[in-house]
């Protein structure tokens, strides 16, 4: 098998450049600015942004599989426009795709999403995510499309954030309910879909729904730290203007799939 994971100097990308690498898998990973740093892993530099650049690369390298984990906060043209860049030059080699989305793309309420859900976003970044989707569907019916949540484990920007509201260089809001994922569970289940003929939306994500601030009490506890000082607001009180409660329904992954999706307090439990 030969994959190509674009965006491998991601958090993501380079866990499943390491577990496909560990499977005997032919792995080329590319990055933009970070470094890939996984054994056995061939190493391109690619702007996704570029479609040219994109066709020509997947063109060369010839890959079974894509899996696209590129994106920048903020950044439509890397986020949408690079989503689609990737699935068309996948599709013109005939490589089977897997996409990841987000959570993001939901407004929030209180019931759970389901798979099947159609986008509802509320703010630049979960509309970018859906846009996403809605170009790589049209170019390839065929691709999986991984929709998660926080992630979590050594190295994520989410645990990061919690740190920094311990410390009192943060906030973190008591409103905004996620459902948190560890990263070696979703590179497992991200792997696991490349070799099957699931296609379409799959909620892929943890079982806990948690705040983001209780999120940081359980980093802190994982830590020995007293979690008293934990720096807490609102969304409201912020201004910001994003999804409230999101919480994903992941039980047809659960079904599909031999990858246990552990809930975030059994992830950090001290």
């Amino acid at each position: 098998m030969r994959v190509l994971v674009v965006g491998g100097s991601g958090l993501l990308g380079r866990e499943v450049c390491r577990r496909a690498v560990a499977r005997g898998w032919s792995v080329v990973g590319t990055r933009h600015s970070g470094a890939v740093a996984v054994p056995g892993v061939a190493v391109r530099r690619l702007d996704v942004t570029d479609r040219a650049a994109v066709a020509a690369l997947i063109t060369a390298v010839r890959p079974d599989a894509v899996i696209g984990t590129p994106y920048r906060y903020g950044d439509w043209a890397v986020t949408a426009d690079g989503a689609a860049h990737v699935a068309y030059a996948a599709g013109q080699v005939g490589a089977r795709l897997v996409h990841i989305s987000s959570d993001a793309l939901h407004a929030g309420r209180p019931e759970a999403y389901a798979d099947d859900d159609q986008p509802t976003p509320i703010f630049p970044y979960g509309a970018a995510k859906a846009a996403a989707e809605t170009a790589v569907r049209a170019i390839d019916p065929a691709a999986v499309l991984v929709r998660t949540s926080l992630i979590v484990g050594e190295g994520s920007k989410q645990v990061q954030l919690c740190r920094d509201a311990l410390a009192g260089r943060a906030a973190l809001f008591t409103d905004e309910l996620r459902c948190p994922i560890d990263v070696g569970d979703l590179a497992a289940a991200v792997l696991e879909l490349v070799p099957c003929d699931y296609s379409g939306p799959l909620n892929v994500a943890g079982p806990d729904a948690v705040s983001r601030a209780e999120l940081g009490r359980l980093v802190a506890r994982r830590a020995g730290i007293d979690p008293s000082g934990l720096r807490t607001t609102t969304g409201a009180a912020a201004g910001v203007v994003r999804p409230t409660e999101v919480r994903l329904d992941s039980g047809r992954a659960v079904g599909l799939l031999r990858t246990r999706l552990r809930g975030v307090t059994e992830l950090l439990a001290a």
